[in-house]
């Protein structure tokens, strides 16, 4: 699953290739992504110049003179800009054709991917509208956090990969911003104190930050690539995501793994509490 880190960069990577440039047609190849493509909606972006990009949580927003189209990469998704002549492959699904003679293409084997419009308000979206605040943004902070944590019971790290309170922290994310603010991702929200909150917040910014600024973590399924040429995604130097039964780059502990809501959640037995 792509994490908000491996979406921005993908963003940032797309942004001299579409922005400024005309869509010249839609091309859809296979409509069945996890919702059907509807292309009578987007064809609205055709003959339409890219105003800007942008994200919100893990969607990439293609901002046109006509409205706003999203695009979420699902599990599995990739996006390239390619030349216009390059012959599909298995699993190229559409392609935003550029007055440039470039393509911007799809490429998502398991189809859990989206493509999607949105039109003038692209935050009343039925995907969008509930989605909480971005890690990023000067709102997310530990008094939030402690705030929203009031009279739950849920696990903590459950709390922080709610998207109707955060949105964007992934799995990755969350193990390790849960090791550096020392916190057992077991303990329940409601009896956390409100300085941990603050570590926690600062966590996550830190870890989201640094993963952008390298490129990501190494995902299987993940890319982005401009024709030849493949931005590598840079896997971090991790301290206990997928680590388990390792020693502890931190302390003489060990890293254990449970599961939670059906995830693997990996943590120190020393270093959290």
């Amino acid at each position: 699953m792509t994490e908000l880190p491996e979406v921005e960069v993908t963003k940032i990577e797309l942004v001299p290739h579409i922005v400024g440039n005309t869509i010249n047609k839609i091309i859809i190849r296979d409509h069945r992504l996890r919702w059907p493509i509807n292309y009578h909606a987007l064809k609205k972006l055709e003959n339409k110049k890219v105003i800007s990009l942008s994200r919100r949580g893990k969607y990439i927003f293609i901002n046109s003179e006509a409205g706003t189209a999203m695009i979420h990469l699902g599990m599995s998704g990739s996006l390239s800009v390619l030349d216009r002549n390059t012959i599909p492959e298995k699993h190229d699904h559409f392609d935003i054709q550029l007055e440039n003679q470039k393509i911007v293409r799809f490429n998502d084997p398991r189809r859990f991917g989206c493509f999607e419009w949105a039109g003038k308000n692209p935050e009343n979206h039925k995907l969008i509208s509930h989605l909480g605040l971005e890690p990023l943004e000067k709102e997310f902070t530990g008094d939030y956090l402690y705030q929203v944590s009031r009279n739950r019971t849920t696990a903590v790290k459950a709390l922080i990969m709610n998207a109707s309170i955060v949105v964007g922290v992934g799995n990755i994310y969350a193990n390790e911003s849960l090791f550096m603010s020392g916190i057992h991702p077991k303990r329940m929200a409601k009896n956390i104190a409100k300085n941990r909150y603050i570590s926690l917040s600062k966590s996550i910014k830190k870890i989201l930050k640094k993963s952008i600024k390298d490129g990501g973590t190494t995902l299987r399924d993940f890319s982005f690539t401009y024709q030849e040429e493949k931005i590598g995604y840079f896997k971090q130097k991790l301290f206990t995501y997928d680590r388990e039964n390792k020693k502890c780059k931190q302390c003489d502990g060990t890293i254990k793994r449970i599961v939670q809501l059906g995830r693997s959640t990996f943590y120190c037995i020393n270093c959290q509490h």
